[in-house]
């Protein structure tokens, strides 16, 4: 086992000793880190980046090739760290003892140790892991002016207050895939200008984190839905947004999501109605509008073309969800795009 012992709570810190650990290369850009590997150790890819008011970002997309043991060793203050996985799986300890708590795949979780005691992340071999770490120190977050804590319930309110680090908190929440596509599109990101994309950064990583928000209040008062779904039925929803995104071009009922996946009808909507907050019927039509707009900005299809391309029958309908969406027409959208990058030359 491979084991690495972190002495620093700062995101700079911890990328500095963990770049002496496992090598690679480091490439530092617009206050954002990015160290990427192919050693002994493993492969892959690690990022940081540090907002203001105390909030930083940590990402991992990594295979390591032993199980790996990061203890984290510091007299400061801890972060409350919101976890989201979603791919792989790892475990955590307080204390450095033998009993973990696994964390598992689209689970939202949010963790924060006391201040004298030992975290330790437990990483298992031969796993795609990818990991979100949104890390907030809260002594700093709460100098922002309208920082809004006191609006969270009452749990959050006092972990956020706890300046001494007197106290342990750990959720392990619901699961969720609507986060799992907002931190999808955080990675895919991809601007050459350092400003717009730090401005793209922080705004989706503000979004993913008050989703993360939303679900631990919805967790604490029992507003999700009652009914359970297993892991393999999440897993299963989650590979039908692939086969939804494939096929948009088809006319897509619950019935042919249902043969698909092995769901009931019954289980789709719960699990989409769980996992999204959508029924299969909303996501899917979301989906098309927003595939619908990435044409109308980027091609030179017609109207009619675009609705043939994501298998909507009516150019009305499509007309009418369309307006319904954006509260403008798809043609006035197009204008509206064309005048705009008209008046930029």
């Amino acid at each position: 086992m491979k084991k690495l012992t972190i002495n620093s709570s700062k995101s700079s810190d911890m990328f500095t000793q963990i770049h002496e650990c496992i090598q690679g290369n480091l490439v530092e850009d617009w206050g954002e880190s990015v160290l990427t590997f192919n050693t002994t150790i493993g492969k892959g890819a690690l990022r940081t980046i540090d907002f203001n008011w105390g909030v930083s970002l940590i990402d991992c997309n990594i295979k390591l090739n032993e199980e790996t043991k990061i203890v984290f060793d510091t007299k400061d203050l801890a972060p409350i760290e919101f976890i989201f996985i979603t791919s792989g799986y790892f475990e955590y300890s307080e204390n450095n003892t033998d009993s973990y708590t696994r964390l598992e795949q689209f689970q939202n979780t949010i963790i924060s140790h006391k201040r004298d005691a030992e975290k330790t992340f437990l990483f298992p071999k031969n796993e795609n892991l990818k990991i979100n770490f949104i890390r907030i120190n809260r002594q700093e977050y709460l100098k922002k002016k309208h920082n809004n804590v006191s609006q969270l319930n009452q749990l959050l309110v006092s972990l956020f207050n706890d300046s001494k680090g007197e106290a342990t908190f750990q959720h392990g929440g619901s699961f969720s895939l609507r986060i799992a596509d907002e931190i999808k599109l955080l990675n895919d990101i991809d601007t050459t200008n350092g400003l717009l994309r730090s401005l793209s950064l922080e705004g989706r990583l503000y979004l993913i984190l008050s989703l993360q928000l939303l679900e631990h209040k919805n967790f604490e008062e029992n507003m999700n839905l009652p009914e359970a779904i297993s892991k393999e039925d999440i897993l299963k929803i989650h590979k039908l947004t692939t086969y939804i995104l494939e096929h948009i071009s088809e006319t897509i009922s619950i019935t042919i999501l249902s043969a698909e996946s092995g769901l009931s009808p019954k289980k789709l909507q719960l699990g989409f109605k769980i996992l999204y907050s959508k029924t299969v019927n909303e996501y899917v039509r979301q989906l098309k509008l927003e595939i619908s707009k990435d044409y109308l900005k980027n091609t030179d299809l017609s109207v009619s073309e675009i609705v043939y391309a994501i298998g909507i029958k009516s150019r009305s309908y499509f007309s009418k969800i369309f307006f319904e969406a954006y509260d403008v027409l798809p043609t006035d959208y197009r204008k509206h795009l064309k005048n705009k990058n008209a008046s930029l030359r």
